[in-house]
């Protein structure tokens, strides 16, 4: 029971090992990359995700391959997470998991029950199907995704407010609490149900953040137009105990990898089910209003020859990731109209930037230590 393994160790497969680890289990760690894999058991990788460098360089009992069986082979307690990104109907795609599955399946059963805990983001009802497919293989599917965010990966680990349990047996319910009861710091809500119900939790729980954060831009944009500040509003809405203060300030609109697509899955599952989500609908729809209103508003208070300065453009200030950055969409949306701008990054993401924009921006880097 103290060994481990996680099948994708990429961004954050890797942050949940070092998680793992550190608490005190046995980790090996499966990728497909072979370069990257002898990067990290040689410990020479460098990560632009907050102390993820320094969590390798410590680790003693982790290990990396890419011989999927060996992996499995360690442990009958096996993490998947592998990506799961989105298809152009807004679905996400599980052809990895689907992967994966198809080769445990060409394995021979094992002798000894496994339990395989999906934590990639899937559409609701998916994990009950990879369940049906592994359940004469000895297999025990359970969901646990994870609520981190990007550039506090590890942080977030460690202090968790919620551990999301889609049990496939009350044995596994017990067994994946247990693992997190001892690597989080925090004394975390443990949330157990069923699997199916978990799927709509997850994505759940994301569209009601996003529908906050699509709240406070309407109010604060509705104060802006009247010519005031938005800040006492918001502030006084948000000391209201019903209602909380995280996630309703007044900035740019929400992007990155998780709540924009979340919202259009839960929408379109919903409608398969006979539910119009309108809220989740409109809180994507007034996301892509709000900036229009942000232009609008900078335009009438900045003349064109004004030249303007961006200290980040990636989606959050912590992160490299540039997936639907609102920020970025403004910056560029004035660039093309004319103003000069200037873009402050880490040196990294000017590489992507400049093979995405070329010259459309003036670009300046800074040096973070992550």
């Amino acid at each position: 029971m103290n060994n481990i393994s996680l099948i994708g160790i990429g961004k954050l497969g890797l942050c949940l090992a070092l998680t793992f680890e550190k608490s005190g289990y046995n980790i090996m760690g499966c990728d497909i990359d072979e370069e990257y894999i002898n990067a990290l058991n040689l410990k020479t990788f460098h990560s632009e995700e907050e102390g993820v460098t320094k969590g390798l360089l410590a680790s003693t009992n982790f290990e990396a391959t890419v011989d999927l069986k060996r992996c499995i082979d360690h442990s009958n307690i096996l993490f998947l997470l592998v990506a799961t990104p989105s298809l152009d109907n807004g679905k996400y795609d599980h052809d990895q998991i689907e992967s994966v599955v198809g080769q445990l399946l060409s394995f021979e059963k094992p002798k000894e029950q496994k339990h395989l805990i999906i934590c990639c983001t899937t559409m609701p009802e998916y994990c009950d199907i990879v369940q049906d497919k592994l359940k004469n293989h000895n297999y025990i599917v359970s969901y646990n995704p994870e609520f981190i965010a990007q550039g506090t990966i590890l942080r977030d680990q460690a202090h968790a407010s919620l551990v999301l349990i889609g049990e496939g047996s009350k044995e596994a319910g017990d067994m994946i609490q247990n693992i997190y009861e001892k690597s989080t710091l925090s004394t975390p809500t443990i949330a157990r149900m069923t699997r199916h119900q978990a799927e709509i939790c997850k994505i759940g729980l994301n569209c009601f953040l996003t529908t906050k954060i699509s709240f406070a831009n309407m109010i604060g944009d509705v104060a802006k137009f009247s010519g005031l500040d938005p800040e006492p509003i918001l502030k006084a809405i948000g000391s209201e105990s019903r209602i909380s203060p995280q996630y309703l300030n007044y900035g740019y609109g929400y992007g990155g990898p998780c709540f924009p697509r979340d919202n259009r899955a839960l929408a379109i599952y919903a409608q398969e089910k006979g539910v119009e989500a309108l809220i989740s609908t409109a809180s994507d729809e007034f996301n892509k209003a709000h900036l229009e209103y942000q232009l609008e508003l900078f335009k009438a208070q900045n003349d064109i020859s004004k030249p303007i300065a961006f200290d980040y453009v990636t989606y959050k200030p912590q992160s490299t990731m540039l997936v639907e950055s609102q920020q970025l969409l403004f910056a560029k949306r004035l660039a093309e109209d004319g103003y000069i701008v200037t873009l402050k990054e880490r040196q990294v993401v000017i590489e992507e930037l400049k093979g995405l924009y070329g010259d459309l921006f003036i670009y300046e880097a800074r040096d973070d230590e992550l």
